[in-house]
């Protein structure tokens, strides 16, 4: 029984040090998971306008749409950017605010924003801290090339491609926070053409309880 129990505790530990299963860590190197119930924790992020934005100034006064996405100017994030854009008269009429964030730079964001003409916030994530507080897991990062509404190579003033550096790529989650501060949505298995639809038909719901 001693040997089982030694052998079992070694392989937690292990599993905290390599990250196996690809679970998020927090900063004192705890496994993090946050389930429906739970709190939502405090955060702040660089926005697309370059300015710093503070959950605590918006959290109890509108129902929070959280999504993290991989990147900017990819297929499935632009598809996913779409969507919300497409359903956020319906969710404003439910009193959401839809914030989208990932590991790409403030101003990678205010390039695709502007692109796509995306009437939601996004948050610079490079460091993957955000993430990590959410217990979302997060990657490597790499570079991102701009690409038009069309999805056309963008051409910078001397006629090259313009590229930005994504600090790290974090998974397709998304939470939505209720105006008490608890998580009342998590969803970890995203499609991303759909889940503007299903976050809406979700708070519709919510606000008829």
């Amino acid at each position: 029984m001693r040997i089982l129990t030694a052998t079992a505790r070694t392989g937690w530990v292990a599993a905290l040090l390599l990250g196996i299963g690809g679970g998020a860590r927090a900063a004192d190197d705890q496994p993090v998971d946050l389930e429906v119930g739970a709190s939502a924790p405090a955060f702040e992020a660089t926005d697309d306008a370059g300015k710093l934005w503070k959950s605590a100034e918006h959290v109890g006064k509108k129902v929070i749409v959280l999504y993290f996405y991989p990147g900017d100017f990819t297929p499935g994030c632009t598809a996913q950017a779409r969507s919300f854009r497409d359903s956020m008269n319906r969710l404003t009429d439910q009193g959401v605010e839809v914030i989208g964030i990932s590991g790409d730079s403030a101003a990678s964001h205010e390039l695709f924003k502007k692109v796509q003409e995306l009437n939601f916030t996004l948050l610079a994530d490079g460091e993957g801290k955000v993430a990590k507080l959410f217990g979302v897991p997060v990657s490597k990062g790499g570079v991102v090339k701009a690409r038009d509404a069309k999805g056309r190579l963008i051409k910078d003033a001397t006629d090259k491609d313009t590229v930005f550096t994504r600090g790290v790529t974090a998974a397709r989650w998304t939470f939505i926070i209720g105006k008490d501060g608890q998580i009342v949505f998590k969803n970890t298995k995203v499609n991303p053409v759909q889940e503007s639809k299903e976050v809406a038909a979700f708070i519709e719901k919510l606000n008829k309880k």
